[in-house]
């Protein structure tokens, strides 16, 4: 290997994935707040084709994807100086404002150039020119970022009066019960995010690797490739079940957790990521159907649907893990 990676300069790198996979998954909460905050908006702003809250959206979803492939890149590049990538996360905070997630976005990007400066000197020194490139990279996009965020900071939040409305009966049904259950599935997709993202870039490494057979040779493939491109599908449209079930829980006033549950479990073969996605999404499936009955109890149609929608998808990644497990 040309460069002899120290478990130091391992750490430093992990740090930077600890960080992406926080702030990708706060942008993702935060993106899925903002149909709370549109409700908020003055009746002059309704009248409008795009408002300030759309523009803020559609930045929160592009950069929370980039942060993520941000992640999977630093990730890859560890797998190949002979590291193990973490699945920690640094602790999203999500806030409740326009103005707060451009001022909390402000604090994670200049947080981010402050230790990308560092390993970007540290790689220098090492001769690690690969991760100086990469990192140089991902500090430009950071620095868009931040310009970004900095901008938005101005942005003035449209006032809410407090309500003097009792609370509708309908509503009532919106227990601290329901949303803890609602909770274990945005903690289930942020297991999912990190698990799949890491196992994607190991397998990554060894797709490049492995040629094990004269037929994997000939046609530069493996079944580390194959399955390497299937987890990359099922995390991204993990990604979007993340989005949607967040935005679900503030809708209803309730608050999203940031922790997964349980802890991402990567494995060290293609043959372990299979299995332990495999059990994965069987759990996943038990605990939205969970979901689907308790909303059906209460009569929390739309609830009920969203979940029907997702859970369709969660069985095809079942399967589709199934037919290498048997």
């Amino acid at each position: 290997m040309a460069v002899k990676a120290t478990p130091d300069y391992i750490d430093l790198l992990n740090k930077a994935v600890e960080r992406e996979i926080a702030v990708s998954i706060q942008y993702t909460l935060q993106h899925g707040k903002m149909e709370k905050l549109m409700r908020r908006t003055i009746p002059e702003n309704i009248l409008l084709d795009k408002t300030t809250y759309d523009a803020v959206g559609k930045f929160l979803k592009e950069i929370a994807i980039q942060e993520m492939k941000h992640a999977a890149s630093i990730m890859e590049r560890i797998y190949h100086l002979g590291g193990q990538a973490t699945t920690k996360s640094g602790k999203p905070v999500v806030g409740d404002s326009i103005s707060e997630f451009a001022k909390l976005g402000v604090k994670a990007e200049e947080e981010a150039l402050t230790l990308y400066r560092q390993i970007i000197e540290v790689a220098g020194k090492m001769g690690d020119w690969e991760t100086r490139e990469l990192f140089e990279k991902i500090y430009n996009e950071e620095e868009g970022h931040l310009f970004k965020f900095q901008e938005y900071t101005k942005f003035q939040d449209e006032k809410e009066e407090p309500s003097k409305v009792p609370l509708a009966e309908w509503r009532k049904i919106f227990t601290d019960d329901y949303f803890t259950l609602l909770n274990k599935a945005v903690s289930g997709e942020i297991t999912a995010i990190i698990q799949y993202t890491n196992q994607h870039e190991k397998m990554a490494f060894l797709e490049l690797r492995m040629k094990n057979t004269p037929l994997e040779t000939i046609t530069e493939t493996n079944k580390a490739a194959v399955v390497s491109k299937i987890l990359k599908e099922i995390f991204m449209a993990e990604m979007a079940h993340l989005e949607k079930i967040s935005e679900r829980i503030y809708l209803l006033e309730g608050e999203a957790t940031t922790k997964p549950d349980p802890l991402p479990v990567v494995g060290d073969t293609s043959q372990d990521f299979l299995t332990l996605d495999h059990a994965l999404e069987s759990t996943t499936i038990s605990l939205y159907r969970q979901i689907i009955a308790e909303a059906f109890k209460r009569h929390d149609v739309t609830t009920r649907r969203l979940f029907e929608d997702i859970i369709i998808q969660e069985e095809d990644h079942y399967w589709t893990f199934d037919d290498f497990v048997k």
